[in-house]
């Protein structure tokens, strides 16, 4: 699942972040606010119009936000599909 796509307030993990999809300097802001594989992320609010603006994410203990193209970049997963996952191991 995208973390454009993730519901508000469901804590996941980031799986997969599509580097080539952001320039360099993007990329290297979202490293600075400690966006890894494997860091803890939340949505906490979708902004803009209908809620197609930025999105206000909790990484780590930090509360950041981002456009929804770099939130569209970053693959995350949940509680759920990571003890599913496990389970099928």
């Amino acid at each position: 699942m995208r973390l454009s796509d993730l519901p508000l307030r469901q804590p996941a993990y980031v799986d997969l972040i599509d580097w080539s999809a952001l320039s360099p300097s993007e990329g290297q802001r979202l490293r600075e606010f400690g966006l890894c594989e494997g860091a803890s992320v939340e949505a906490l609010h979708h902004g803009g119009f209908l809620g197609k603006g930025p999105i206000a994410c909790k990484v780590g203990r930090m509360t950041i936000a981002m456009r929804r193209a770099h939130a569209a970049a970053i693959t995350v997963r949940t509680g759920a599909e990571a003890s599913s996952m496990e389970s099928e191991a």
